[in-house]
This record gives structure tokens, C-alpha cells and sequence, in this order.
């Protein structure tokens, strides 16, 4: 069978069957094009019936096990979309801010909220881990700072596991909001993440390992950064000296978001700190861009845990 064919043959199934005055545009032109695409790949690799069902097989476990989301991201759906994101802003003469990067499947809402500075971890791990401080400011669109703007965080604990994913940890540890002070200043308190791979055993690793690739994530912490009139970033810094640094299976490491990591042992500065061992130490400054006509929401809209 021929494109064409293929495509009057979806249109017949699709299009010609439908009651006009019922059928929503955009998902019939959506759904009309992926089907389209779907049944000329079958033709194209003379995919067996088998082979079709295996594949439906797949989703389905993969939805049901909640890996659609790492799947989207393992694949380069994720990074895609970001892609698309940045170009949109460029033609729309924004240029400048912080990089964006995939936000991940694992945000939750609601997490606790203070202002200036919050401790993220619940201490259970600081015995085996290193502690971390990171402080920066928000700036806006002028270069000026951005009291009050959110900067909401979050990242694994040593094991590579997210509280709420993860039963074994505290609800909201390694999660908080903090509203930048009077200055734009925000600082917080954490555990130096470990890096990450998927599940061993579940279906996004399973593909990785039929496309000879690996599963596994740079250390990292997330962020969702915003302020009024500007627009919201998603973004992640990356540990630098990471094994997997510049080898991300998510494809999130980009240029200006892997900040110097310094490693503190002046007695004054511990004391300074709160703290009676060494710790690390990361200066990172957000900078938003302004919302503008033309420019694609910067808000995406799709399902996330809520606590």
C-alpha cells in the first residue's frame, strides 16, 4: 500500500465516519496525522501483527507501572518539546534568561514555603552524604532583582529515590518553595544528590537495553523559578564531576547549568554555617525573561502529584 493510499484509507476510517458537528478540529487533526504516520511505519518495516500487539503490550505496561513520563524522557520527547520552547522564544526576540531543561516526572505541589532560606533534607542522611548550601538571586528581565519570586526545588536523596515515589522517605523531604527576600536572594540547605539510573528492572530500562543504551542520570536538582510579569523557568543544575555529566540519558545537560561546586573547610566559615564538618557550596544566580506577545506559554500543562 501506497502514502497515499494509507492516508485516504485513515481518512476514510477516521474522517468520513465522523458527524462534523460533533468532532473536535484539533484532536481529529491530531489523531488523523499520528495514525497516518503509524500505519505507514508499519509499511514501511513490514511490521508483523505480532510485533504490532507487542508494541501495544508495551504502553500499556508502561502506563501502568507510571514510566511514561521516564519513557518520554528516554527517548528525547522531553528535551524535543524544550527545543521547540527555545526556538519559540528567540522568535519572539527573548533571549538571555536562565537555559531551560526537562522538568522530569517526579515534581510534587504543595511543598513546604518559607522566605530567604530553607533546609530541604530531614537530616537522616547527613552522616553518609555531604552537606550542601546553595544561594543566588533572582533577576528579572531589566537585570534587576526580583523580590518575592518562587523558587520551588527538589531533588533525589543518596539513594536515588523522591519522597512520595520513594515510601521510605518523609512526606516533602528534599522539596520546598522559597519565596526570594527583600533583595531577590534565595539560599538553602540540602545533601549533595547522587546520580540515578531507572529501575532496573521496569519497561524504560528494558528499551534502553534493546537500543544499547545506558539508564542513567547525572547527580541533579530541579527547579521551577517565577515571578510576576515574567515567565516561568523549568530548569536543573547538574553536580559537576558527574560521571554521566555530558552522557544524561534524559538529554537535560546544557551549557550554563553545570555551576562550580566548592568545597569549604575554613573553621570561621563552618561556623558561619551552622555546621562541624566541611561542606560544599554552589553560587547560582536565576535570570527570568519577560512574558511577550507572541511567545508560547511557558507554563505546561499536564498531570502532576499533588500532596
Amino acid at each position: 500500500m501506497n502514502k497515499a493510499e494509507i492516508d485516504s484509507l485513515v481518512r476514510a476510517f477516521l474522517v468520513e465516519t465522523a458527524e462534523p458537528a460533533k468532532a473536535n478540529p484539533r484532536v481529529q487533526q491530531v489523531v488523523v496525522r499520528l495514525v497516518q504516520d503509524l500505519f505507514k511505519a508499519i509499511e514501511d518495516l513490514d511490521l508483523s501483527p505480532s510485533e504490532v500487539w507487542r508494541g501495544i503490550e508495551y504502553f500499556a505496561e508502561a502506563g501502568a507501572s507510571h514510566e511514561l513520563g521516564l519513557l518520554a524522557a528516554g527517548l528525547g520527547l522531553e528535551r524535543f518539546l524544550d527545543i521547540r520552547a527555545d526556538e519559540a522564544e528567540v522568535r519572539a526576540g527573548l533571549t538571555g534568561g536562565t537555559p531551560r531543561t526537562i522538568e522530569g516526572p517526579l515534581y510534587v505541589a504543595g511543598a513546604p514555603e518559607s522566605t530567604g532560606f530553607a533546609r530541604l533534607d530531614d537530616g537522616s542522611e547527613e552522616a553518609n552524604g555531604e552537606v550542601l548550601f546553595m544561594q543566588g538571586t533572582v533577576y528579572g528581565a531589566d537585570g534587576r532583582p526580583l523580590p518575592g519570586a518562587r523558587v520551588e526545588v527538589w531533588h533525589a536523596n543518596l539513594l536515588g529515590g523522591y519522597s512520595f515515589f520513594d515510601p521510605s522517605q518523609a512526606p516533602f523531604n528534599l522539596r520546598r518553595t522559597i519565596v526570594a527576600d527583600s533583595e531577590g536572594r534565595y539560599r538553602l540547605r540540602s545533601m549533595v544528590p547522587m546520580g540515578y539510573g531507572c529501575p532496573p528492572e521496569g519497561t524504560t530500562q528494558r528499551l534502553l537495553d534493546q537500543l544499547g543504551r545506558h539508564g542513567r542520570r547525572p547527580a541533579h536538582i530541579h527547579f521551577f523559578v517565577s515571578a510576576p510579569g515574567h515567565r516561568k523557568l523549568t530548569t536543573q543544575i547538574n553536580i559537576d564531576g558527574d560521571e554521566y555529566l555530558w552522557n544524561d540519558f534524559a538529554f537535560a545537560s546544557r551549557e550554563g547549568l553545570v555551576p562550580a561546586l566548592t568545597r569549604v573547610t575554613d573553621p570561621r566559615a563552618l561556623r558561619e554555617q551552622g555546621v562541624d564538618q566541611p561542606f560544599a557550596s554552589i553560587d547560582f544566580d536565576f535570570r527570568l525573561l519577560p512574558e511577550a506577545d507572541g511567545a508560547p506559554p511557558a507554563e505546561v500543562v499536564r498531570q502532576r502529584m499533588a500532596a
